[in-house]
């Protein structure tokens, strides 16, 4: 009588034959583009068309050469030009720092701010890269946004933005602002100081930003007091 060959096992069905990786362990996930993620990867809040946002988009170490050149402010407003007013997003205010940029923007809702913002993020990208001489990737991470749902944090906002680059030179982080208002902004189109600025050349520019259609952002934050030329955010 012959003798019996046993057959390997199969395994069961759902189950692999090799060893599994998944679960949870340090270092999984998505990897940042630089050093250390700046924003999480949660799920963001929900956005109200009647709410205004704070957005930050912060650059890669390393790039050839800082925003507020004359150069890269150029490229800069012709892709703000471009962006500031598609499909249900609007660019209302921006200020230029050497690595990283603030916007004040309204939306129709979350996903037409986040086409908007990516629309944006490419046009600049393109723009700088272009200038550069350069391919490759322009941004560090994800673009960190906060909304604002008060005339007053609206107002604050404004002046924050508006006034970075001043609270950067008092802090000397290698940026001056000479001028009473930041040029690297969108100042020069704002029209809520208390004081009269004129800044010439800005009629043969074309326009970075557009107008706000929000409440919060045309007229709630006015209940507040206008801004100043001489107000800077907190320094520290």
């Amino acid at each position: 009588m012959a003798a019996r060959v046993r057959q390997p096992k199969k395994p069961s069905q759902g189950v692999l034959p090799f060893r599994q990786n998944g679960g949870r362990r340090a270092g999984a996930g998505r990897k940042p583009k630089g050093e250390k993620a700046m924003v999480g990867h949660g799920p963001r809040a929900l956005l109200a068309a009647r709410f205004p946002a704070h957005v930050t988009m912060k650059l890669l170490r390393g790039l050839p050469r800082r925003l507020r050149s004359k150069r890269e402010y150029t490229a800069l407003r012709g892709a703000f030009a471009a962006g500031c007013d598609r499909h249900g997003f609007r660019l209302t205010h921006y200020a230029v720092l050497n690595d990283h940029l603030h916007f004040l923007v309204e939306a129709r809702d979350r996903a037409a701010l986040s086409r908007g913002l990516q629309g944006l993020a490419i046009r600049i990208a393109k723009a700088l890269n272009r200038l550069w001489r350069r391919a490759g990737t322009v941004f560090a991470d994800r673009y960190h946004d906060r909304i604002l749902k008060t005339p007053r944090e609206v107002r604050n906002a404004l002046r924050y933005v508006l006034g970075n680059g001043k609270k950067h030179a008092a802090e000397g982080r290698e940026v001056a602002v000479p001028q009473a208002i930041d040029t690297f902004t969108s100042a020069p189109w704002f029209d809520g100081f208390r004081e009269t600025v004129t800044v010439r050349g800005i009629d043969a520019m074309p326009r970075p930003v557009t107008d706000a259609h929000t409440w919060m952002l045309t007229i709630g934050w006015r209940r507040h007091g206008l801004l100043s030329v001489h107000e800077v955010p907190a320094v520290g």
